[in-house]
């Protein structure tokens, strides 16, 4: 079988195990390490410290590093669940459903599966989804499924962004595609003035620091109290780039296939069961940001939603959980909803609390609760 026609029995056979995109492209370096590089220089990366590493940027300069053998990139995409319409708490379009690394990889090893037989028997690959060294929007770009928009997502002239990229190294070369080169952002500014924490750059890149993505799934410390109101009601990630998008507006549709979808159709999540410890992280994508981070997220939105219904799973959590960072953000979170319940809390947790960190959010949720308390009318003598 000839280069030509091996690409175009890969690019069917991926089809049919459910990739809605698939390209090719070369294992040539990339254009835009000097950007990352520079995005890392200015410590945008944030706490994400294995970005940096000097063996993993030197495989990012150049996919023969991880792969010697590579001679051509495989890149496929799949849909994954729209966004919820209703307001509350949320998590991510694409944490909705299963664990994503656990539909793609296996649908890759299944296209590999596909692959062997049809070459020569030293063929050899490295399959990646979200977790290898790699520059995978370029890579993806480059292999003509979308161009990276301004707010840095991968976007599809036919699909929008709302899928999720896996890549196939391979030591087999397949007739590449034409990469997509023309800006289709155009003077386009939405996702830039939706952005709650201003996180997105010019040079279409962001600060991770200010990102609620980072901050609700990276970040493994405390999320700085001035970022905390902006957190709002995600549990984890951020979709709101990508809803005001026109181009998901307009062309972003949910999957055909169930394999990155909520079956049967799923409620909208519960914080106060995340600050519980009663949901499992396991077997989703939510389990990047561990119980502890999914907990510290739920007291934020238990705060921004200030409801007195929401007291006792926040006193629980501030007398009872384990991670001294749950507890300081359910001090954080009883201070937002405010009343005499939550300061009896805040006193009682107090007089026991061991960690200072813990006391001092405890003192600045107190001090806001004073501050908010009504002033009693002055008397005239």
């Amino acid at each position: 079988m000839d280069r030509v026609a091996l690409t175009v029995a890969v690019k069917q056979e991926a089809s049919r195990l459910g990739f809605d995109l698939v390209g090719v492209t070369t294992p040539d370096p990339p254009q835009h390490l000097d950007t990352y590089r520079r995005w890392l220089e200015a410590g945008r990366h944030g706490s994400m410290a294995y970005l940096a590493a000097e063996r993993a940027v030197a495989r990012r300069a150049d996919p023969r590093a991880i792969l010697p053998s590579c001679r051509s990139i495989l890149i496929v995409g799949m849909r994954h669940a729209l966004p919820s319409p209703d307001p509350g708490p949320r998590l991510a379009a694409y944490a909705v459903g299963a664990d994503y690394h656990q539909v793609i990889l296996p649908r890759l090893e299944q296209l590999m599966d596909f692959l062997r037989p049809l070459v020569d028997p030293s063929f050899e690959y490295r399959l990646y989804t979200d977790t290898g060294p790699i520059l995978e929007r370029e890579l993806a770009q480059r292999a003509g499924l979308g161009w990276i928009g301004k707010n840095t997502c991968l976007i599809s002239p036919r699909h929008g962004s709302y899928f999720l990229l896996g890549e196939a190294l391979l030591s087999q070369p397949l007739e590449a595609d034409d990469p997509i080169r023309v800006d289709h952002c155009g003077s386009c500014t939405r996702c830039l003035e939706a952005c709650p924490t201003d996180c997105i750059l010019p040079d279409r890149t962001l600060d991770a620091r200010r990102c609620i993505s980072y901050q609700t799934i990276e970040n493994r410390g405390p999320i700085p109290i001035e970022l905390r109101p902006a957190i709002g009601d995600w549990l984890f990630g951020c979709d709101i780039c990508q809803q005001v998008c026109p181009w998901n507006e307009r062309f972003a549709r949910p999957p055909t296939r169930s394999d990155l979808s909520p079956a049967p159709p799923a409620s909208p999540p519960d914080p106060a069961g995340y600050l519980e410890g009663r949901i499992p992280v396991k077997s989703s994508a939510t389990a990047r940001a561990r119980r502890e981070g999914m907990a510290r997220n739920a007291a934020i939105v238990l705060g921004h939603r200030r409801s007195p219904a929401d007291l006792e799973p926040l006193r629980q959590a501030i007398r009872t959980h384990t991670s001294s960072i749950v507890r300081s953000h359910a001090a954080w979170a009883l201070g937002e909803i405010g009343g005499k319940a939550a300061e009896d809390s805040l006193r009682l947790a107090a007089q026991t609390e061991p960690d200072v960190d813990v006391r001092d959010e405890i003192t600045r949720a107190l001090e806001r609760i004073l501050d908010r308390r009504p002033r009693p009318a002055s008397s005239k003598g």
